[in-house]
């Protein structure tokens, strides 16, 4: 949970893709600066609170970005979110620009289809709730420039994300080390691009049971391996940094194979 000074990122944008098909660049290279191709906005709106979903809302590629007391750009934990799902909502294309604040929480189980970050506040979504058949999907879309997390998993339940890009991160997906209510939490990660500088794809706690499995995950630019697929806490509820507890696939906590793993 602990956060650091975030270098602001200029946003950039192409053509939208499908990340299964033509996430790879034509020429067969790839480099981190263009691994992805990133989809262009249809139009701009400033946010000055938290907007509210209960059902589904297609964007049509809008992008949102904070302005007021949601436009700091800083690492605030209690700072608001762009976007607040109530259980069960679905939110679809849009571009979560900056500042983003906290991005998205998912108040209880929610789908994100093809959702973008341009630059990634304090977190890109936090996935809430306290039921153990939550399940939250996130397919399709990216994100950029979180300088902690992308995904930060506080609830209890299952989070599922594929066809997913993410570019300059601390932590891809975290299950929480040291929330004051602790769950066990299972997390599947399938065709995720990761392009350095990225420290971990996925970090969970072994003592309260977490999982993980990984598929299908592209990692780019990190000719030194550097990038940790699966880090292991002990996690705590009293809000103190969690301590570590290896790393690697064990079939139990950490759940992928060699060929899992493909570096580019």
């Amino acid at each position: 949970m602990t956060s650091s000074i975030r270098p602001r990122a200029l946003t950039g944008a192409v053509t939208t893709f499908g990340l299964a098909v033509g996430m790879l660049m034509a020429s067969g290279t790839l480099s981190p600066a263009d691994a992805a191709t990133w989809p262009t906005a249809s139009g701009s709106k400033a946010v000055t609170s938290t907007i509210s979903v209960s059902d589904t809302k297609d964007y049509a590629m809008l992008r949102l970005y904070g302005s007021g007391d949601l436009g700091t750009g800083s690492q605030d934990e209690d700072q608001g979110p762009i976007l607040e799902l109530a259980p069960g909502a679905v939110v679809k294309n849009v571009i979560i620009g900056s500042p983003a604040a906290d991005g998205i929480h998912c108040l209880g189980a929610c789908t994100l289809q093809n959702v973008w970050w341009e630059d990634v506040g304090e977190d890109a979504a936090t996935f809430l709730g306290s039921s153990s058949s939550n399940v939250y999907t996130v397919n399709g879309g990216g994100a950029k420039e979180a300088s902690d997390k992308v995904f930060q998993f506080n609830g209890a339940g299952t989070l599922n994300v594929s066809n997913f890009a993410a570019q300059t991160f601390g932590t891809f997906v975290r299950s929480c080390g040291n929330c004051k209510t602790q769950y066990k939490r299972t997390i599947n990660l399938n065709t995720i691009e990761a392009t350095y500088k990225g420290s971990r794809i996925v970090g969970i706690n072994t003592n309260y049971g977490d999982s993980t499995t990984l598929k299908a995950i592209t990692i780019v630019g990190d000719t030194s391996k550097k990038m940790i697929p699966c880090q292991k806490y002990i996690g705590n509820n009293t809000g103190a940094e969690p301590t570590t507890n290896g790393t690697g696939a064990d079939g139990t906590y950490c759940k992928y194979a060699s060929s899992d793993i493909t570096y580019k």
